[in-house]
């Protein structure tokens, strides 16, 4: 029998007075983390059809994620899947009319900057400061609302950070900052130090704090477009952009609270503007190749490449036994590099190891043939590039997804 030909939501979402179809099937959205939280984000979009979805996690999946995470299964703990996958998956199988992107990775490291600039709203489904951190300044840099999601026992809150009105950053006591950079002062510990610690919580409390992240991501959707509302013709409901809504399911309560955490002099702020849009570059290239097509784009005879803290690490060596290593990564993948390798793990134990290091790279880069990927620069991304004439920001534009 021949499947039925219909329209996802058609006679549905159409009925909505707000609803705009068309709006929503283009919708790019970013998701932050493939828990709890993500599961349901992800399922509450996919049911509401929005067209592009893209999921970032490094994690696999536990037996114990099963107790809160809808589209996670049995076979999937014991096959050790990416969560990431998995959701991309299930979502698709829940809507096939909709696209849904893993991306098996650190937002840090693994994500292009140029997919945070394209999505209309980043959803952060994350359970660690340090990653909110990052995440935080990523969505300032592209000048993206995020909406934050936490949740703990039968407790939950949803945020809204929007450049120019609040910020995660600006928001942390002095403590919380100086761990956080205690923590992140390396690239290569960035992986190993969000390592998430288990938290108690219910799938109560997960399914109420998605569908409140999503709902507003729906409401951020459809205000992309100033022209449309405004005084004479305003929205027809109010967002939670730079505002905090937090219930107590042991006591039924919800308040909402304003966030004007904005410091003038908060780093986090700047934000990457001017990005030239190269169709004709992608990270999937060869260094040597990209070098020479940037020194035409840009008109200029000498370009440095800068590696933005994700250093390509060709050589590692220990004090003791004197001995070196070649690794040939970016600094992100380092710890989990030594951690698979059975030397390395134990000489990591006892003796300090040394990293022969490049953080520009430029016609002097002893690996030409190697791609920008290889190097440590993800696909779709906005690198920093150093000319006489000044410094450009370039999207690799031939990546986008």
């Amino acid at each position: 029998m021949e499947k039925e030909k219909y329209e996802w939501g058609e006679g549905v979402f159409t009925l909505l007075s707000w609803f705009k179809k068309d709006r929503v099937k283009d919708a790019r959205v970013l998701v932050a983390g493939c828990g709890a939280l993500g599961n349901e984000v992800v399922k509450n979009l996919a049911l509401f059809g929005v067209g592009h979805i893209y999921v970032v996690d490094y994690d696999k999946i536990e037996l114990s994620n099963l107790t809160r995470s809808v589209l996670f299964r049995e076979e999937d703990a014991y096959n050790h899947a990416y969560k990431a996958d998995i959701v991309a998956k299930r979502a698709s199988e829940i809507n096939p009319q909709i696209e849904v992107v893993p991306i098996v990775g650190n937002l840090f490291s693994d994500v292009g900057f140029g997919l945070y600039r394209s999505v209309d709203v980043v959803i952060g489904c994350l359970d660690s400061r340090i990653a909110r951190y990052q995440l935080n300044r990523l969505c300032m840099r592209a000048g993206k609302n995020w909406i934050d999601g936490s949740i703990e026992n039968l407790t939950g809150a949803v945020k809204i950070y929007v450049p120019g009105v609040n910020c995660y950053e600006c928001g942390l006591s002095r403590d919380e900052f100086n761990h956080i950079m205690l923590r992140t002062g390396c690239a290569d510990v960035v992986r190993s130090q969000t390592a998430r610690g288990r938290v108690a919580t219910t799938p109560i409390s997960a399914s109420i704090v998605g569908a409140l992240q999503v709902q507003e991501a729906m409401k951020i959707i459809h205000l992309k477009d100033p022209v449309e509302e405004n005084e004479d013709n305003p929205a027809p409901f109010k967002t939670l952009q730079g505002k905090m809504l937090r219930f107590e399911g042991m006591t039924n309560m919800v308040n909402i609270y304003k966030i004007s955490s904005w410091r003038n002099t908060c780093p986090a702020h700047k934000q990457w503007a001017d990005v030239i849009v190269a169709k004709n570059l992608s990270a999937l290239q060869t260094v040597g190749n990209v070098l020479e097509e940037l020194k035409k784009l840009l008109n200029v005879k000498n370009v440095e490449i800068n590696m933005c803290n994700n250093k390509f690490i060709d050589i590692i060596a220990t004090d003791y036994p004197q001995k070196e290593f070649e690794v040939m990564i970016p600094e992100s993948k380092l710890d989990n590099y030594i951690k698979k390798d059975k030397e390395l793990r134990q000489l990591s134990y006892r003796t300090l190891i040394h990293k022969h290091f490049f953080e520009n790279i430029d016609n002097s880069f002893p690996y030409q043939s190697m791609t920008l990927q290889q190097i440590g620069i993800p696909v779709f991304d906005v690198i920093q590039v150093s000319t006489e004439k000044g410094v450009f920001f370039v999207e690799l534009s031939a990546d986008r997804y």
